[in-house]
């Protein structure tokens, strides 16, 4: 068995378990908070992973790599707003991190960074996923 034979049968369970651990660290820092945590702080997660569903939903043959034919711009496209959909759901994140540091009375800075890991685990696995899953 070569590398690629192995990644394609133990690749999505890695990537299931990965997607997992991210959304662990955000239900972990939910629970333990001491404060109550606001529905803005779910919505990078989420987004996270609707981004990582979105990419998916692309098959790797269906990509027309020439740039200089037609192709599937309405991929391309899918494709595009899902990048856009994941890196805006990350720098959120980020955002709100740095938001619960500087506030006294809100969530503490453990909440902002499990919502990071969270962004960073899902969008990991997803990408992992979408590598090794065959058709």
């Amino acid at each position: 068995m070569d590398l690629s034979e192995l990644w394609a049968i133990f690749g999505p369970s890695i990537a299931g378990a990965v997607f997992g651990a991210g959304w662990w660290f955000w239900v972990d820092a939910v629970v333990c908070s001491s404060v109550k945590i606001s529905f803005l702080h779910y919505l990078p997660g989420i987004f996270a992973s609707l981004a990582a569903l979105m990419f998916n939903s692309v098959r790797k043959e269906d990509i027309d790599y020439s740039p200089y034919e037609e192709g599937e711009w309405r991929l391309k496209l899918w494709l595009f707003l899902a990048y856009v959909m994941s890196f805006v759901s990350l720098s959120a994140s980020v955002g709100l991190l740095v938001k619960d540091a500087l506030e006294k009375s809100g969530p503490s800075a453990w909440t902002g960074t499990a919502g990071v890991l969270q962004c960073v685990f899902v969008l990991i696995s997803g990408l992992m996923f979408w590598t090794s899953h065959s058709e």
